[in-house]
């Protein structure tokens, strides 16, 4: 429930622009002493009903800062920052524990839930104003779920910006639930050709790979990019074996992504050479796969006349291939 913001100095006096609600407007309205006229209790009272109107409009426009329970509000409904760390976290509490939430959060009626709210922007400051105990301070104002995304985008565009990673991700969710792409370039900030980029990459990589590395602030468009080319299919077991092993989580995510992006770029485990062993036991080649190549090298000295036979049967092999694959 809203709580109100009001000047201690002044009995008889409201400040309209910053107030604190306890039940709604007209909580906020003091009765003044009684030792008056009815014409002067009439006049006080048109005041206050006046500035009670004035109040209203007020948190309409989302104009006025209120206090609200941290327990009554919900997250977005499109997540667009990853975790934080747990040191900024810690930084963050206590700064607000120092000097007290500066910066209200936006935050809208819920659409679905009476007397909750949910969070357009300041996920942060929730949290750590909810871990300390106190009310939050926050801006009411009636937005669409377009406006809504809209407004949290561009807010962490303005005062942290989001790691490419998490804009993709963002992008991504947003798309998924039927945004169209100018409301996501709105929310972003950006153009078509740099949402492109941000849905293809963010498309190319696995949710659980993309979570275990973070948001990984230093890093760019282009080495994402490297990273989305270097992970194929095949290759997605072994980093997530990379992932769960000891010491990964406890790098910071930065790294973490240096250590898998070294482990793609590593020619030995991106084409992996595998024996081609006939059925009595002799290895006769070996084969290479690629993303791009298949090398088949026949050990001579086992099988010298081997690669001279493939040559002379290629183009009957090619043939019986071609046929035997399907039209689509």
């Amino acid at each position: 429930m809203a709580e109100t913001l009001a000047d201690d100095g002044a009995a008889n006096a409201m400040d309209a622009d910053r107030p604190l609600l306890r039940s709604g407007p007209l909580a906020a309205l003091k009765r003044g002493p009684l030792r008056t006229s009815p014409l002067e209790t009439i006049a006080k009272t048109a005041e206050s009903v006046e500035r009670a109107k004035k109040l209203e409009q007020q948190l309409s426009a989302g104009q006025a800062v209120v206090e609200l329970n941290p327990d009554d509000i919900d997250a977005s409904f499109v997540p667009d920052r990853m975790a934080p760390s747990e040191e900024d976290h810690r930084k963050l509490v206590a700064a607000i524990r120092s000097e007290g939430q500066l910066v209200p959060i936006l935050v809208r009626p819920h659409p679905e839930k009476h007397g909750r709210y949910q969070i357009a922007y300041g996920h942060r400051r929730h949290r750590a104003v909810r871990e300390l105990g106190i009310t939050v301070r926050a801006v009411v104002r009636d937005l669409t779920d377009e406006q809504l995304v809209v407004a949290q985008g561009q807010e962490n565009n303005e005062r942290t910006n989001l790691s490419f990673i998490e804009k993709a991700r963002f992008a991504s969710r947003l798309q998924e639930r039927g945004f169209k792409r100018e409301v996501i370039m709105q929310a972003l900030s950006t153009d078509k050709g740099t949402l492109s980029k941000l849905l293809s990459t963010v498309g190319s990589i696995p949710a659980d790979i993309i979570e275990a590395i973070g948001p990984a602030p230093s890093i760019g468009t282009r080495r994402w990019q490297e990273f989305a080319e270097k992970l194929p299919r095949r290759l997605h077991d072994r980093v997530r074996e990379a992932i769960a092993s000891p010491g990964f989580s406890h790098r910071d995510s930065d790294a973490r992504f240096e250590v898998l992006l070294k482990l793609l770029g590593n020619k030995e485990e991106r084409a992996r050479a595998e024996p081609w062993i006939a059925s009595n036991g002799i290895r006769v080649a070996q084969v290479t796969r690629s993303t791009d190549k298949f090398s088949l090298v026949i050990d001579q000295k086992i099988a010298p006349d081997f690669g001279d036979f493939l040559l002379s049967r290629m183009e009957a092999l090619f043939s019986e291939f071609q046929a035997s694959v399907k039209p689509e």
